[in-house]
């Protein structure tokens, strides 16, 4: 293993041997397609390509869990019921995660949580080959594997700001980003496809061979200890706490964490996406509206990451994400007012450009204004709100949709996003005015 490589050795694209004209015709059409600076750095191109391979296989157990629940019950229940038992180990082993990822050697950590996640997809395929068809032990296996997932992402993304340099920043988060979203269409579709084929068991294990190239990609990367004597040298309740203290001391982390919650809290209207489906999106076909009101954010959010190369090299990291936030709540309005499904998927997919946009800065955002030390914790907080405002945004808007209709729910919400993030930037100027 090559512990000497530094995560700045690269051949600059000056330098590629490319003639001086040709060299600058590419980089003009290039600044409208993805930025891909990052992936000249060894250590990050191992770490990003092993995500092109996991990104699916996540997505065949995140559909094979569910399915096998509901073949064995027949009840949708314990199908909330299984994705509440991966969601309390996530929050808690997220924010622990964090602070573990501050006190040891971020490649070490990374070698032992994703050794687990796929020795975990393998006792699924072990569950399912056998026939056990017991729901305890699948929610116990899927909070085993979010508990992992939880001390995983932390380390995994407070890793790129040592990978790659501060300006490559966006561009990383970027290209990480398209890939979890393809990831979201892709892997249903192919699962979708291969249940038929090859059988329910087979989805776990193709996770579980999957992971073991990101295992081998954390093998091959530099070793990445605390970079100073002052780090934490434990990961307990103190460490945790002393996390959210930092946050509330940087004002510019508690903004991007709050623009985040206003756009997903008040915008993100999945859970009314049945209902619209079967109401007013019903004369194209309740199953087709259904799948392509799932479809259209991510799909929107893989062309946003495919032309990252014309936002990217924005250093005004606040700013981008205050607009991508609004930019977010008027498309999210676009989509509460449209009675054509067509229209309609258009808003949403620009929906998913916005989101793209608003991801990629806030990732930015929080490596760049927090030190190496306190890098973890911040990512930990960061899963914490990802996963969480979407869950908030189901129950308010399922609450608000079910009194005052599905359109006028989803329509209020992104007047709200629009409303609130300007309020932010206007009552707090630090956001606006962040810049590397």
């Amino acid at each position: 293993m090559d512990t000497s490589e530094s995560s700045t050795d690269s051949t600059p694209a000056e330098h590629d041997g490319t003639p001086g004209p040709e060299r600058a015709n590419r980089r003009g059409w290039r600044r409208w397609t993805m930025d891909t600076r990052p992936l000249r750095r060894p250590a990050y191109r191992r770490l990003w390509s092993s995500t092109i391979v996991t990104a699916v296989g996540s997505q065949l157990t995140a559909v094979a869990v569910p399915k096998q629940i509901y073949d064995i019950t027949g009840s949708s229940a314990w199908v909330g019921y299984a994705s509440l038992a991966g969601l309390v180990p996530l929050v808690v082993f997220a924010l622990w995660g964090g602070a573990i990822a501050d006190s040891m050697d971020r490649r070490k950590l990374l070698l032992i949580t994703n050794s687990g996640i796929a020795v975990t997809s393998l006792l699924f395929w072990i569950q399912a080959a056998t026939g056990l068809d017991s729901v305890l032990v699948l929610m116990a296996l899927l909070a085993l594997q979010q508990a992992f997932f939880g001390l995983n992402s932390p380390a995994r993304n407070a890793s790129i700001a040592r990978l790659v340099p501060a300006d490559e920043l966006p561009a990383a988060n970027a290209l990480g980003s398209t890939v979890m979203q393809t990831g979201l269409v892709a892997g249903p579709l192919l699962a979708g496809a291969l249940i038929p084929v090859i059988g329910l068991p087979e989805l776990y294990l193709i996770d579980a061979l999957a992971l073991c190239v990101t295992v081998w990609a954390v093998v091959r990367l530099p070793a990445l200890p605390p970079l100073t004597e002052s780090a934490v040298k434990r990961a307990g309740r103190r460490e945790v706490v002393a996390g959210f203290r930092y946050i509330s001391v940087h004002k510019v982390l508690l903004l991007s964490f709050l623009a985040d919650i206003i756009a997903m809290v008040f915008g993100m209207p999945r859970a009314l996406f049945p209902q619209l489906a079967a109401q007013t999106y019903a004369p194209y076909g309740e199953g087709l509206a259904l799948g392509l009101l799932f479809a259209a954010i991510p799909i929107g959010a893989v062309v946003g990451g495919l032309m990252s190369g014309t936002f990217s090299r924005a250093r005004r990291h606040g700013l981008m994400v205050i607009v991508a936030v609004a930019a977010w709540g008027a498309a999210i309005t676009g989509f509460g007012l449209s009675t054509s499904l067509w229209v309609a998927v258009a808003f949403l997919a620009v929906a998913g450009v916005a989101d793209m946009v608003s991801m990629v800065f806030r990732g930015a955002i929080l490596l760049s204004a927090a030190t190496d030390e306190m890098r973890g914790r911040m990512q930990g907080v960061f899963t914490v709100v990802v996963v969480g405002g979407p869950r908030l945004a189901d129950v308010l808007h399922g609450t608000v949709g079910s009194a005052l209709g599905a359109r006028a729910a989803v329509a209020g919400g992104g007047l709200l996003v629009i409303a609130a993030v300007l309020g932010l930037a206007v009552a707090t100027p630090a956001l606006r005015r962040y810049t590397i």
